[in-house]
């Protein structure tokens, strides 16, 4: 398997637990409560990570301090994350939901691509990414009629 497919079937992986997650977070949020959801997802998540880094951990820990400040963010985006999707997911389902996730995430990834910003290599917005995130959001809007 080439690397360019293995890390396809990876993506697509991730996409595919997403899915789950969010259909997950929203059953606990709606029994629990949302917040109370997000805390346990960002608890379990640390604590597993906590186990994994010294088995399968590559890298420095000391290094995280010379990272720039936006790098920090992901924690931040992901309370965020959970809480959105966990409170959209209840209300339009969770294909329409993952839908308008996927739509946003690839035109907001065609966005980051074409300006190459954080320290990526600029790739052009070209007509068929255009016409992709059209389909996409054609798709989305489908998806919730």
């Amino acid at each position: 398997m080439t690397g360019r497919l293995a890390a396809l079937l990876t993506a697509a992986l991730a996409g595919a637990l997403m899915a789950l997650q969010g259909t997950l977070n929203s059953a606990l949020g709606k029994l629990a409560g949302l917040w109370e959801a997000a805390f346990l997802v960002q608890i379990t998540g640390t604590l597993m990570v906590v186990g994994l880094l010294p088995l399968i951990g590559r890298g420095s820990l000391g290094k995280l301090l010379q990272a720039p400040w936006y790098t920090w963010l992901g924690g931040v985006l992901g309370v965020a994350i959970i809480s959105t999707v966990a409170a959209s997911i209840p209300k339009v389902g969770a294909a329409a939901a993952t839908t308008a996730i996927i739509t946003a995430q690839v035109l907001t990834a065609c966005v980051i691509d074409h300006f190459g910003m954080f320290g990526l290599e600029a790739m052009p917005f070209t007509w068929c990414r255009w016409v992709g995130g059209a389909l996409l959001a054609a798709g989305a809007w489908f998806m919730l009629r």
